[in-house]
Order: structure tokens, then C-alpha cells, then sequence
């Protein structure tokens, strides 16, 4: 079935099984390989993406669900303000180690501030909880989301 659907600002047209992840749809019908597969299950955060602002896990997102909500994702979270202040933090304090979880992490981390510009420990504690990283940097995380924020 054909959808069109709003990622990065730019509607999109896809032919897809209604049921189709948005993560497939992302990565394999848009080429957009940004957003990474984790699990599949919406454990590890690894393709988070932003419906409406809101962080969400496009694993388990199917397109039909949609409608006409906007998707950002990685490669567009740099030209908003949080998204910016992170990707330079990240930089800053040599966040990534594989790398592999971080888009996702960058994605949560934005949300947060957009939601939170000031957020204390448990505020970053809690919106990152489903986000793992199996090189283990969080302490590296939470420093570069405080940076991001100025506290």
C-alpha cells in the first residue's frame, strides 16, 4: 500500500506492507541508515527516532500508524538546537566508543532536553534508562548530556 509520510521535513512516498516497522522503512526503503537495529523488540533504544518531538522506538513504529505526524531522525537532529549542543558535546568528551548505540542515544538525549533543558541526574537517569550501550559509557552519556545543557 502506498504511504506518504514526513521524515526530516520532506514527505516521503513508500509502497509498503502496512505493517512494515519504520525502521525498515527508514533503512531499507529510504537508504537512511542513521537509525540502527538493536533488538527489534524496543529494548535497547538503538532506533529511537522523534514522532512529533516525542521519542520513540521505530522497531516496533509500524508505517500505518503514522498518519501525518513528522519523523526526525539522526540525520537531522544536528540542525536543531538540543540535537546541535549534544553532537558537540559528544565530540567534546569522546562519548563513543563502538558507536553503534549512539544515534539512538542522541535521539533520547534530545527529546529529554527539548522536554527538560535543565535536567537533574534522575531526570537523565530516567530518560535514558531504555537506551543500553554494551560498551558501557553511560557515565560518559550523562556528562555529555549535562554539557549539552549547561549544568
Amino acid at each position: 500500500m502506498a504511504y506518504t509520510i514526513n521524515i526530516n521535513g520532506i514527505p516521503h512516498s513508500v509502497d509498503v506492507d502496512a505493517d512494515t516497522p519504520l525502521l525498515w522503512v527508514l533503512r531499507d526503503v529510504l537508504g537512511m541508515t542513521g537509525t540502527k537495529f538493536g533488538c527489534g523488540a524496543a529494548l535497547c533504544g538503538a532506533c529511537t527516532v522523534h514522532l512529533d518531538g516525542q521519542a520513540i522506538r521505530s522497531c516496533i513504529t509500524t508505517v500505518d500508524s503514522i498518519g501525518d505526524s513528522k519523523v526526525m531522525t539522526i540525520e537531522e537532529i544536528g540542525k536543531t538546537p538540543q540535537g546541535e549542543a549534544l553532537q558537540r558535546a559528544w565530540l567534546d568528551l569522546e562519548v563513543v566508543q563502538c558507536g553503534y548505540c549512539q544515534s539512538g542515544q542522541i535521539m533520547s538525549a534530545a527529546a529529554l532536553l527539548k522536554e527538560t533543558p535543565k535536567p537533574n541526574d534522575a531526570d537523565i537517569d530516567s530518560a535514558m534508562s531504555g537506551n543500553v550501550c554494551r560498551c558501557g559509557t553511560y557515565q560518559r552519556i550523562r556528562s555529555a548530556i549535562k554539557q549539552a545543557a549547561g549544568v
